[in-house]
């Protein structure tokens, strides 16, 4: 498995080139999309077999120039935390000391790490289509989080291979809004419509209905939680000047990941299932968004087939798939019958 890997992300040297307009310079980890080959050394079975704690462990993380880095792990997330859900859960990575300036992770303090979830094999088909709806994003705005893909070493804490597999980083929020010249916002359970940015709301609704996701909310967390649902804020807390910037799309039916169902609330019973999600309040900018996605409706497909390891079969079926939002926003006239018609008030 190992050696295929190797053979997978050799290919990728030249398969993407940095996304061109970011406002301000990113982090060396984020610069560039040319994948890395990492090894995770730590005693995981401490936590993986806690599925419920809030532990914290230690271990190191050797970069690709071969430094070994001192990092702290805990467990992330919600359903993929659970071990009914996932053999191996996503985590999160913190660096209790700053990494040199020569490290590809300088300048990093903490991470999102998207894990393979189960051992089968198949289930890379997952993480790799999740990994491109973040690369199709980017295309449509620097609002988004950037992603980079590592072929993962993970070892106990004696140095003894556990499992290598494929996942992705997730450039911190922070960094994110850096990046663009605006600030994290930091809102309560629920922020009023009105402070949403029409466009980038738009645009953040029309690509959930892209992937036929429905996980999310980009105005409220669950219950007791604060503020969003797979969603994350930039931008200040006034009328029209939230930006929301999705995140995970394993639920979607675009990824039609086997554990993935839909949301109670709607009437549907399978994820890949439309349900457009935007508020009529923001129509305009739908339409607007969905202009700018037929002007990049070849680069947004194409994204699929620049992801080496994406099986031919899974490329053309996620393709097909995609195919048929873009028939339903072929013209100005379409996105209005088609997708817009069931906005939410």
């Amino acid at each position: 498995m190992k050696s295929k890997l190797g053979a997978i992300f050799a290919s990728l040297a030249l398969a993407f080139a940095a996304p061109a307009h970011a406002q301000k310079a990113e982090k060396p980890l984020f610069a560039s999309a040319e994948p890395i080959h990492i090894v995770i050394q730590a005693p995981l079975s401490t936590i993986t077999r806690n599925r419920e704690g809030h532990d914290t462990i230690a271990g190191t993380l050797t970069d690709p120039s071969g430094q070994s880095l001192p990092i702290s792990l805990t467990l992330r997330g919600i359903t993929r935390r659970t071990s009914e859900t996932c053999d191996f859960p996503p985590l999160r990575v913190d660096f209790p000391a700053p990494p040199p300036p020569g490290s590809l992770f300088a300048g990093q303090k903490k991470l999102k790490l998207v894990t393979h979830c189960r051992n089968a094999a198949s289930f890379q088909q997952y993480v790799l289509l999740e990994y491109a709806a973040y690369r199709m994003y980017n295309l449509l705005t620097p609002m988004s989080f950037r992603v980079r893909l590592a072929n993962i070493d993970y070892r106990d804490a004696n140095g003894r291979p556990i499992v290598s597999r494929i996942g992705y980083f997730l450039e911190d929020l922070s960094d994110v809004a850096h990046r663009n010249g605006l600030n994290v916002v930091h809102a309560g359970e629920r922020i009023p419509v009105s402070y949403l940015s029409p466009a980038d709301a738009g645009r953040y609704a029309l690509f959930e209905h892209l992937l036929a996701n429905h996980d999310w909310s980009m105005r409220a967390g669950p219950v007791g939680k604060a503020c969003c649902h797979n969603a994350e804020l930039v931008g200040a807390a006034a009328p029209g000047a939230t930006i929301p910037i999705p995140y995970d799309f394993d639920f979607s039916g675009y990824v039609n990941a086997p554990y993935a169902t839909p949301p109670a609330e709607l009437d549907i019973s399978d994820v890949r299932q439309r349900v457009f999600r935007g508020y009529c309040i923001h129509n305009a900018s739908v339409v607007a968004a969905a202009r700018e996605m037929r002007a990049l409706h070849p680069q947004i497909i194409g994204v699929l087939s620049q992801v080496p390891g994406l099986e031919p079969t899974t490329q053309q079926r996620a393709s097909a798939y995609l195919e048929k939002f873009f028939a339903d926003i072929a013209t100005d006239a379409d996105v209005g019958s088609k997708v817009i018609n069931r906005c939410l008030g």
